[in-house]
């Protein structure tokens, strides 16, 4: 099991490994918000199929030598290191060994503050913990219960640790299925306002524009997943009641499936809003290889009908004189540049959500007996005009999704 502990006051030194053609950056950065200090990255050459180590001995060996020499006290992976290869990698070098899933679950638990994000990364931390009890205890082999000549030998104490596990995770899944219950109903009640999600990579700028839009209090650190727990606002737009918008955990490439299984109801907060703000980090290098994963992300937790709207963050910084930006302007020419810290293209920014969200204006005419939608209309749409005839009550106004579709029959074709 993955323990969580506070770091002592000198942090711990990694040696960082990867695959070929991979700097480590992102994993770097991982490190480095989890606390512990990077005194060396090391780039295979290539990766070979061995049960063993994931690479040759003789390679494995000389990881290990070197990573006595430079006194470091873990080797961290940034690809998957199954249980048994892990296993190997500790006994080969003596030190604590594992890959970029359990540096992301450690940094969730130190991020984790509502009850929800907390159990959350606790049924992360079980899922990806349960395969990997086996090498954890070396007196797991011994048996326990039963009686010679009656019941067997019994359980062994792997087998019992397995199952206190696995009704911990169903435990905590119970614990989860309540929360998202509440969630469901705290939608439904605001459903009839439209939603926009701020989604992107970590550290993308996704909370300070949140604050900087609506005035919210969203906690904002200039480090990997700064904030867990979505946050919802309301953001007015010109005549309309206005959007709500939320802020989302950030994406990463390779993200664990545990954490995107265990943050399934926080996710569906994407999934269910009426439009998509993707920010991305215009001053980043890696901006648009960080765009990929953000939509790779989407499609894997199903959030690809919903209407997208991409937003060029970090507008105001300076890089290259420009030459990141205006690339990332021309291949993406239906981007908006926006700067939370400077609040540019925030005008452009409101119009194109209103254009999206409540759509073209059209002329109706419903029969007064259909109050409710009338009162629907007068809350949740844009009415520029009403007025009360004989024939009905003639309505010029914007609308959008469930209203449109209500409403449709009642538009007057000229």
């Amino acid at each position: 099991m993955i323990e969580i502990e506070k770091e002592e006051q000198q942090p711990l030194r990694a040696l960082l490994v990867g695959e070929p053609e991979n700097n480590l950056q992102e994993l770097k950065g991982l490190v480095l918000t989890l606390g512990m200090d990077v005194i060396q990255r090391l780039t295979l050459n290539r990766m070979e199929v061995h049960p063993a180590y994931g690479m040759g001995k003789g390679k494995a060996q000389e990881i290990s030598e070197l990573a006595h020499q430079i006194n470091a006290d873990c080797i961290i992976f940034d690809f998957n290191l199954e249980p048994r290869k892990q296993r190997n990698w500790e006994e080969l070098t003596g030190l604590s060994c594992f890959d970029r899933q359990e540096v992301i679950i450690r940094i969730f638990a130190q991020r984790a503050q509502t009850r929800e994000a907390t159990l959350q990364v606790e049924l992360a931390r079980l899922t990806y913990s349960l395969p990997r009890l086996a090498h954890m205890n070396s007196n797991f082999s011994r048996q326990r219960g039963g009686a010679f000549g009656a019941k067997g030998s019994g359980e062994t104490q792997l087998e019992l640790d397995q199952r206190a596990v696995r009704d911990k995770i169903a435990q905590t899944k119970r614990e989860l299925a309540e929360i998202e219950l509440n969630r469901k109903t705290q939608r439904k009640q605001r459903g009839k306002m439209p939603s926009c999600a701020l989604v992107g990579y970590t550290n993308a700028g996704k909370s300070s524009l949140l604050n900087a839009l609506t005035g919210a209090e969203a906690f904002v650190e200039n480090k990997l997943f700064a904030t867990l727990d979505p946050l919802t606002r309301k953001l007015p737009l010109n005549e309309s009641s206005g959007t709500l918008i939320t802020d989302t955990v950030g994406f990463i490439s390779n993200l664990p499936h545990h954490l995107i299984d265990a943050f399934k109801s926080t996710l569906e907060e994407t999934i269910f809003a009426d439009l998509l703000l993707i920010v991305l980090d215009s001053s980043d290098p890696e901006a648009e290889f960080q765009y990929k994963t953000v939509c790779d992300v989407l499609e894997s937790i199903g959030a690809t009908k919903n209407p997208r709207l991409l937003l060029l963050n970090k507008a105001d910084k300076e890089n290259e004189e420009g030459s990141q930006l205006n690339s990332l302007r021309l291949k993406y020419p239906d981007a908006i540049c926006v700067s939370a810290k400077e609040e540019i293209g925030f005008i452009d920014l409101k119009a194109k959500i209103y254009e999206m969200l409540y759509g073209d204006i059209e002329d109706y005419i419903i029969p007064s007996s259909q109050t409710a939608l009338i009162n629907e209309l007068r809350k949740t749409g844009c009415i520029q005009s009403e007025e009360w005839l004989d024939d009905g009550v003639h309505i010029k106004a914007r609308t959008t999704g469930r209203l449109a579709a209500l409403s449709s029959p009642f538009i007057v074709h000229n």
